[in-house]
């Protein structure tokens, strides 16, 4: 019942969504930085090479970026770093001049980018709240009549007599996000603020984004927190390169966002071309190659749940009665998640001879939490396994990505039922 109930709300909400104007309308955005290869640190030096030739390197952080949000929407933006995220946000803000397209906003903007901007460190914290919440549009009596209310959300109680030149970093972004939040903004633009303070804080922060997430504010959401991005978004965008990969549901893009950002680690750590340890008698037999795939396809990455097929192929230099095949899966840290062998599954191989060669697979569910798994294929004699012919320890690896980290070892698939007392 209470599932019902919550399905209807959401398709209420997506319903509204899709009824309301527009926010916030970025109509082929652009924006390119140009980097000079000389540059002058002092007047100086500028005036004694005047006419110095300056060649400048262009960046272009932004290209064509195009997307419509609507009022009441919360609308994720991904990508890794470096990929004009920021850039697009600050260009919202009006920190940044497009060199090209526009930006129309309908709506009161308060910017979530760089807290605490505009605070003096010569100043308490009594007399930067208010000074911080009239710049951001509240009145003198206003800010005043906020002023607990946000130190108290700031949990700085003890130090608001402090200057906040002896802040630590953290107290300071939390005394920026607690005096940000108090504007009466329709659209908020956030950069990353989630990330800040302690693990009890960043939950207050949570708890903030999904009232105001039900007040029907327009939330823009910058964050590399992909379980966030399925908590919170309505929808989300990919950003790579400055350029819009996909736009669409939230665990859609968190799932792009992954096998983008991971497919490229995993390349670059494979260690395939590393040295290994090898143990055994390859005379008789070898473990010629080993992989990954997943529906008939190599692969390199994978999400979480997805099924995952280890294959192996060995090839036989002289006859071996009833060899037995293992595979063994280790994560980052050396420990064991996975192990098979044809004789626990019950599979006898029979006599190979001599120039035989096969390849096996092994397939597998993949409950097992966001890590590189690495992989030791084994051949061995018929009997208890333990007389190998060849083990290649860690020969290749698969990364296992998630949209959320719960700190387990495996998220084992379950069930949550409530009962009411």
């Amino acid at each position: 019942m209470t599932g019902a109930i919550l399905d209807v709300t959401q398709a209420e909400r997506e319903q509204r969504i899709a009824a309301a104007r527009t926010a916030v309308s970025i109509e082929h955005l652009a924006k390119t930085f140009r980097l000079p290869h000389q540059r002058y640190s002092t007047l100086k030096e500028r005036a004694l090479h005047p006419f110095r030739s300056t060649t400048f390197d262009e960046l272009r952080a932004l290209r064509d970026v195009h997307v419509e949000i609507r009022e009441g929407e919360f609308f994720g933006i991904v990508g890794r770093n470096g990929s004009g995220k920021s850039t697009l946000l600050k260009c919202l803000a009006g920190i940044y001049r497009p060199d090209a397209g526009r930006v129309t906003l309908h709506g009161r903007l308060s910017p979530f980018i760089e807290l605490g901007v505009g605070f003096n460190p010569d100043l308490t914290a009594r007399d930067n709240i208010v000074i911080n919440a009239v710049m951001m549009g509240l009145s003198r009596r206003e800010a005043r009549e906020r002023f607990e209310h946000i130190i108290a959300f700031a949990e700085l109680e003890e130090f608001v007599d402090l200057k906040l030149k002896n802040y630590s970093s953290g107290m300071a972004v939390r005394l920026g996000f607690a005096t940000a939040i108090q504007v009466d903004a329709d659209i908020l633009l956030v950069d990353e603020v989630l990330a800040v303070g302690d693990a009890a804080f960043q939950q207050k922060c949570f708890e903030e984004f999904a009232r105001l997430r039900e007040e029907g504010k327009t939330i823009v959401f910058v964050t590399h927190d992909m379980h966030a991005v399925e908590r919170f978004c309505d929808r989300a965008m990919l950003i790579e390169r400055g350029a819009v990969l996909e736009i669409g549901e939230p665990r859609e893009i968190a799932r792009a966002y992954n096998e983008l950002n991971f497919g490229r680690l995993v390349h670059e750590a494979s260690g395939e071309d590393d040295e290994h340890h090898r143990l055994g008698d390859q005379g008789l037999a070898e473990i010629v190659e080993a992989w990954f795939e997943h529906d008939g396809e190599r692969v390199k990455q994978i999400a979480q749940g997805q099924q995952l097929t280890i294959a192996v192929t060995v090839r036989f230099h002289a006859e071996v009665a009833h060899p037995i095949i293992g595979v063994t899966l280790r994560n980052e840290m050396g420990h064991t998640f996975f192990v098979s062998t044809t004789e626990w599954q019950g599979l006898d191989l029979g006599t190979r001879q001599a120039g035989d060669r096969m390849t096996l697979r092994f397939t597998l569910d993949t409950p097992f939490a966001q890590s590189r798994y690495l992989l030791t294929p084994s051949i061995a004699r018929a009997g208890s396994g333990a007389d190998a012919i060849d083990i290649r320890e860690d020969l290749t690896s698969v990364h296992i990505h998630a949209t959320q980290h719960t700190g387990g070892l495996v998220d084992m698939p379950h069930t949550i039922e409530v009962e009411e007392a």
